[in-house]
């Protein structure tokens, strides 16, 4: 008999042999229904592993990241089976689950088109209704080469000779279809249930453009056609949101090919741009944080010494100047830390906490550049802290009060990641476990459940990472804090303390928004360009039926104004409901309808955008109730 204890600290007996899918199915029908894999003594395994040792056990369904990992890895399998039948001279290279799908790699004479799509999802259904059984076998290195060999697989057989030549390696089959695969994978093909063709790409092997050029197919999948349709939606919905397309529409900002990855910013952009910069220096005003600015080109021994010139400099760029080598900053720390060096500091002083809107570059691959998304210049909304050790915890929780306060101001949810040592880093294990273990507390000490990415920290310091979801459900890794004893050794940082001897102070480097101009992105995708009013570059736009109303309209328009209201007129020979329509498109939060009976009533008939016409009200009423709700920052 074996012991299996479950996370719930039951523990049950079975006998030797048993599969993790049989002790699913002795626990409930359900479970065993939803579960794709299993977590055996914390290492992910095929349900149909039978087991013969004691163990920890814990289920695994599509809801958990690693759970679509395998349904996903799972269904690539068929998809490159459904191709291998439909054109049998394919090459396969490989296959992995990616975030929201998976893909393959192909080499064949076939010239894959979007027209295919349908004839390989049918297959692939076909494949899924035989419901094959998905079963892994070991092989020595001389065997896996000697399968693959005979099936021609190229790709496969290079992977193989690449490993030691006493590894043991893993294929699953299904059905004739045989893959080079580590695993783990669903039970059966039936498991898979909506399937899903999205689009085509060409991938070079091993990502190196001296080889051959394969095609790829990308797919997703899910286990209810229900969930497949809701993100078929969305992506659509994402489409029609896409920050690139309605921030040309919108004239807010535009990419030009004279400065690709370099972002213009028009007038309608710069409103918005600055009312977020107004809500930061005000939050960060009432946080007890001082502003500076630091310049954009610095000594190139400066990044030297901070280590960013071994970890970065293939991401900089540089200049000379009077036949000095200099860099443009990629990051604003090693700025912010001549400003602390400038003063002999006391332990009173501290924490210090400085704070900065810093333009940066970063050299980017043309291939990955998007939109506001990815550019190669932008503005972080940093701050550094500096404090003594005993204040780390203090400082730690009020920048995540902070985060809190702006994400909820915009309407998003988040979810927190922990990123510890990577393997290129500064400093040694026992300061970097010091600094992991402080993060770890400041968290439990907020109640706030966070997920680990192992060795994804900076190379100074670990980190939490915080991820904030739009209204798409989509993801961004936005604000960042950064806890580092790396940087103050490095630059000599010290503050006289209370024995009046010099001691090293410790340093937070943290974001908020991330960058400025992603954030902008990611507010235009998340609002559709509907902005709130106290962010909208136009927030009022009054519409005269006639032209007998002009005067009266004016007069309106100077009267919003004088409050600082942002108004514009339509006084365009155009009927009303055309007009009403490009207020709309312009996505403006109240249109402001006159015709003779407001001008008489020296009143406004109200549009707001979503809620429709909201009657006619007194124009002093209508700048009290917009005024309130853009002092309140409502999101309506």
């Amino acid at each position: 008999m074996i012991n299996i204890s479950f996370p719930d600290g039951n523990q049950r007996q079975y006998q030797e042999g048993t599969s993790l899918m049989q002790i699913a199915e002795d626990i409930s029908a359900k479970l065993a229904k939803n579960a794709v894999a299993a977590s055996f003594n914390d290492r992910i395994t095929d349900l149909n592993t039978p087991l013969s040792t004691d163990g920890k056990v814990e289920f695994i369904n599509f809801d958990d990241d690693q759970g679509r990992s395998v349904y996903r890895h799972s269904s690539s399998h068929i998809m490159a089976q459904a191709v291998k039948r439909l054109w049998p001279e394919t090459k396969f290279a490989i296959g992995p689950a990616i975030d929201k799908g998976f893909y393959y790699d192909f080499d064949t004479d076939h010239t894959f088109t979007p027209e295919d799509f349908a004839l390989i999802e049918k297959e692939m259904n076909s494949i899924i209704k035989s419901d094959y059984p998905i079963e892994r076998r070991e092989l020595s290195k001389q065997e896996a080469l000697s399968l693959f060999a005979k099936n021609n697989e190229d790709y496969k057989t290079e992977l193989i000779r690449d490993l030691p030549d006493d590894a043991i390696i893993s294929v699953y089959q299904q059905g004739e279809f045989v893959d080079l695969c580590a695993g783990p994978h669903v039970p059966s093909t039936g498991k898979i249930k909506a399937v899903k063709l999205m689009s085509l790409a060409g991938a070079y092997w091993r990502g190196d453009e001296r080889n051959k050029l394969l095609q790829r197919i990308y797919a997703t999948s899910f286990p209810k056609q229900k969930l497949l349709d809701d993100y078929l939606d969305k992506l659509e919905e994402a489409r029609k949101r896409d920050h690139r397309k309605l921030g040309r529409e919108l004239g807010l900002f535009v990419l030009l090919d004279e400065g690709p990855g370099f972002p213009f910013f028009l007038p309608k952009g710069m409103v918005l741009r600055n009312e977020l910069e107004n809500f930061w220096r005000q939050a960060h005003q009432r946080a007890d944080y001082q502003e500076i600015r630091t310049p954009i080109i610095l000594n190139q021994e400066l990044w030297e010494r901070s280590g960013h010139w071994d970890h970065y400099k293939d991401n900089m760029y540089f200049t000379k100047i009077d036949g000095q080598d200099f860099a443009v900053k990629p990051m604003n720390c090693p700025g912010g830390i001549l400003v602390y060096k400038q003063n002999l500091h006391s332990y009173r002083e501290l924490p210090l906490r400085t704070c900065e809107m810093g333009l940066v570059h970063r050299h980017e691959l043309s291939g990955v550049l998007h939109g506001l998304m990815r550019v190669r210049a932008f503005t972080q909304d940093d701050a550094h802290i500096f404090m003594l050790p005993e204040q780390i915890i203090d400082e730690i929780k009020g920048v995540m009060a902070l985060v809190d306060l702006f994400y909820k101001q915009f309407g998003f949810t988040y979810h927190v990641e922990l990123s510890t040592q990577p393997e290129k880093s500064m400093g040694t294990k026992e300061v970097w476990d010091m600094a992991t273990n402080a993060l770890k507390e400041a968290l439990a000490e907020n109640n706030m459940e966070y997920k680990i990415n192992e060795g994804d920290g900076a190379f100074y310091g670990p980190k939490i990472d915080f991820h904030l979801q739009d209204s798409l459900d989509r993801t961004w890794q936005c604000g960042t804090i950064q806890l580092d004893f790396q940087m103050p050794e490095k630059f000599d940082l010290s503050y006289i303390g209370e024995d009046g001897e010099k001691h090293r102070p410790v340093m937070i480097h943290r974001v908020i928004y991330g960058s400025m101009e992603r954030f902008i992105g990611i507010l235009t995708e998340h609002f559709a360009g509907a902005f709130p009013a106290w962010l909208a570059p136009v927030q009022v736009r009054v519409l005269p039926i006639t032209e007998r109303q002009h005067d009266y309209a004016a007069r309106v328009v100077e009267r919003l104004k004088a409050e600082g209201i942002r108004t514009e007129s339509d006084l365009r020979s155009e009927k009303i409901g055309y007009k009403i329509r490009e207020g709309q498109l312009q996505k403006v939060p109240y249109l402001l309808i006159l015709g003779e009976k407001e001008t008489q009533a020296g009143a406004v008939a109200v549009r707001h955008r979503k809620e429709g016409a909201l009657g006619q009200q007194g124009l002093e009423d209508f700048v009290t109730m917009l005024n309130s709700e853009i002092r309140d920052r409502v999101i309506r």
